[in-house]
């Protein structure tokens, strides 16, 4: 009984910064947040082995978004725009490197699940800039060392600013 007592304290006190950050109640807030924790080690190691995002791992992240976003809009009665825009803008520049020839589908889709999990505008706005920041400084560094024709997986990067957004978020919104 103390080990369940002790495992629930544990939970209350890692799920409370988060759901202060958010109106939504409890588990609802979290969902896009704990699909993408079970999903971002398995996507970085495919990506970074094979150079791509396989649909059926980031696809289901879709609906799981789309539900929080949902539930936030009921829980608020207002639209929810950071998931809803950061979505939607980001997989959209995305989407407009794939059609230029500089980026993969999955990242496009990758982004915009990152997006609908975004659950305020400093996450929305941080996880594409240290996305972007961090898989730059790499690619400088490959373009430098190996000259033109490089690429990287740019799928742990998504996931890396979007997990290093949310951490910083969380981190600004503790006390003291």
């Amino acid at each position: 009984m103390l080990t369940l007592t002790a495992s629930v304290t544990s939970l209350t006190a890692t799920v409370t910064p988060l759901t202060a950050l958010s109106p939504l109640p409890g588990l609802v807030q979290l969902l896009p947040l704990l699909y993408l924790a079970a999903v971002t080690p398995v996507l970085v190691e495919i990506d970074l082995r094979e150079r791509r995002l396989p649909n059926g791992i980031v696809l289901p992240g879709i609906p799981v978004g789309l539900v929080a976003a949902g539930a936030q809009g009921l829980t608020t009665g207002r639209l929810p725009l950071a998931p809803l825009l950061g979505a939607l803008v980001v997989a959209g520049c995305l989407l407009g490197l794939v059609l230029a020839g500089g980026m993969g589908l999955g990242d496009a889709k990758l982004a915009f699940v990152l997006g609908l999990a975004s659950w305020s505008w400093p996450v929305a706005v941080l996880w594409p800039l240290f996305a972007f920041l961090a898989g730059g400084v790499v690619s400088a560094v490959i373009l430098l060392r190996r000259g033109r024709g490089g690429s990287i997986a740019f799928g742990p990067y998504l996931l890396g600013g979007f997990w290093a957004a949310a951490a910083l978020t969380v981190a600004a919104a503790l006390p003291g």
